[in-house]
């Protein structure tokens, strides 16, 4: 049985910034990220445990997967997983 994959708005967000940030200087560039950092939220739905346990919240409902230097941090519930964030590799995720 596929999971459910919704988009929270601060994920929406964030994946807008990080185009235009990128798109500054190379909209293809900008483009590929973009499409990388969705078909990985793809997959989510039949394999949301794929991903490593965020290591800031050690809870196995909150997961993270990578593409390019962008975590994409997610929680599982029931038959949902929704992104929360999308976030630069090397910032620490706020526990608030």
């Amino acid at each position: 049985m596929a999971y459910q994959v919704v988009w929270s708005p601060k994920a929406l967000e964030d994946l807008e910034a990080i185009a235009t940030y990128i798109s500054r200087d190379s909209a293809s560039y900008a483009a590929s990220v973009v499409n990388k950092i969705l078909e990985v939220t793809r997959h989510l739905s039949h394999f949301p445990f794929s991903g490593r346990i965020v290591p800031e919240f050690s809870e196995d409902a909150i997961r993270e997967q990578f593409a390019y230097s962008y975590r994409i941090i997610y929680r599982i519930h029931r038959q949902n997983v929704t992104v929360a964030a999308v976030i630069y590799g090397k910032r620490l995720l706020d526990k608030l």
